[in-house]
């Protein structure tokens, strides 16, 4: 083994890496006490199973000892609203920790991200093998989405050609569809809109990507809902690709603040019925508590709620809420977690709640998946606001399924050729002697992400 030999890095991954959209966020004393917990508990439990510290990490029982970990630092801060339920045996128990972590929910990414030749000087970011690693390797990711961030065309971190090379390089591997691609699309900018044909025809995209606070030279954004935004909707409708996937929340500063919420997503969600709205990080806000639902609130999750309800348009319908970054964000708050799923499923739709993981700037989303594969809501939020509670059924939907539908994926036969295909061959030999790295890509303080910042001329990520 190449990475971490003495095991000193913990598999679930709790520490201030951003997505490069918004200012890393220090941890808080019960999440530091939380890690400190996991290392003890780490060392204990691998010595009772008599194996090394790093074995011990890799293994499940690692994965289960750290969420263990987690729940007691949170319940000792009074932290009860959500919880990761794990049986306390799975910590030293292999095939306990294997049954209640491994799965077998059909796992679709929608969010995916790495960065091209023009990138920010990570070699792991900019390198397709680490991807393919990081997402097919070290994950139970059967299906992603390869997204885009904005940027002027000469200065894009991914080039359309760049997305289309590794897709072709997972499509050989597969000879099935393994990742997809999104068309990056600024409305404000000339000659977008006029471009999305030749995204649509040539390159072959599943949706559009776009980011309504972004605007070229610095300058504002636009709503979806004016001249600009209905323009490159109504284009979508006429290629026939009508998955539109929207940035909104994790605002890049007071500029275009008002253009990052999700104000007019039910708006136009009424106006086309017929395509799909995907709104990225359903409209939350690094930095803000989410609670119970607020309609007077303005912000957050909040308002993407509230703009689809007082629109008329109807649960589980042509609005899907994405989670990428903000699971990740919530896993640091267990309250907030199950606010953040419990509202979404209960005001957006159980079906139309979609996982995303925006890896692989937070590296590998094993813990992700982990994290949410275990994670349930206490039954007093349950009783006290209706959420629902998290079945399987539930999980498996926001896993993959809701997200099959969206993109119109036949389930029961992506898995039949996966199952078969050089990727899972592979793969069944590396988990023979895996090799995951335990480590995140993005900025983990403000002095970084400023620095990276700089280094883009401005980008947002």
């Amino acid at each position: 083994m190449t990475n971490d030999p003495e095991g000193k890095r913990l598999p679930i991954k709790l520490d201030s890496t951003s997505n490069g959209e918004f200012v890393p966020i220090p941890l808080d004393e019960t999440n530091r006490r939380a890690n400190r917990l996991a290392q003890e508990w780490a060392s204990e439990n691998a010595r009772s199973r008599g194996v090394d510290r790093r074995s011990f990490m890799i293994s499940a029982c690692g994965a289960a000892s750290t969420l263990l970990a987690f729940n007691r630092a949170n319940a000792a801060a009074g932290r009860t609203g959500g919880f990761f339920d794990v049986d306390q045996i799975a910590a030293v128990d292999p095939d306990a920790a294997v049954e209640q972590l491994a799965g077998r929910e059909f796992v679709f990414d929608v969010q995916g991200h790495f960065v091209g030749r023009n990138g920010i000087g990570r070699s792991r970011l900019g390198d397709a093998d680490q991807f393919i690693k990081d997402i097919f390797m070290d994950s139970d990711t059967d299906m992603m989405v390869l997204s885009f961030i904005p940027s002027q065309r000469e200065r894009e971190l991914l080039t359309i050609q760049e997305a289309d090379e590794t897709r072709r390089v997972i499509d050989g591997m597969a000879g099935t569809r393994r990742l997809l691609i999104h068309g990056r699309v600024n409305p404000n900018q000339d000659g977008d809109v006029e471009g999305m044909a030749e995204l649509a025809e040539r390159w072959g995209v599943s949706a559009w990507k776009c980011y309504t606070q972004w605007g070229p030279n610095r300058a504002g954004g636009f709503f979806l809902s004016d001249d600009i935004g209905l323009r490159m909707i109504e284009t979508a409708r006429s290629l026939g690709v009508k998955n539109i996937c929207v940035h909104k929340g994790l605002p890049f500063g007071r500029r275009s603040y008002e253009h990052s919420l999700a104000t007019d997503i039910g708006v136009v969600a009424k106006m086309f019925p017929d395509v799909n709205f995907l709104v990225y990080h359903s409209g939350f806000i690094s930095g803000q508590r989410e609670g119970p639902y607020d309609p007077s609130r303005g912000e957050g999750i909040d308002e993407l709620i509230r703009s689809v309800e007082e629109n008329g348009v109807a649960r589980n319908s042509n609005v899907y809420a994405e989670l990428g970054s903000t699971w990740r964000s919530a896993m640091r708050n267990p309250d907030d977690a199950a606010h953040i799923v419990g509202k979404l499923v209960k005001h957006i739709g159980e079906k139309n709640v979609l996982y995303g993981s925006d890896c692989i700037w937070f590296g590998s989303p094993q813990d992700q998946i982990q994290a949410l594969r275990t994670f349930q809501i206490s039954d007093e939020l349950q009783d006290k606001y209706g959420y629902a509670k998290i079945t399987p059924k539930l999980r498996a939907q926001i896993f993959g399924l809701n997200a099959a539908d969206a993109y119109g994926i036949d389930v029961d036969e992506v898995l039949k050729r996966a199952g078969h295909d050089r990727i899972q061959r592979r793969k069944a030999s590396y988990r023979e002697n895996p090799d995951p790295h335990f480590l995140t890509f993005g900025p983990k303080s403000r002095r970084e992400f400023l620095a990276q910042r700089k280094m883009r001329g401005g980008s947002p990520a």
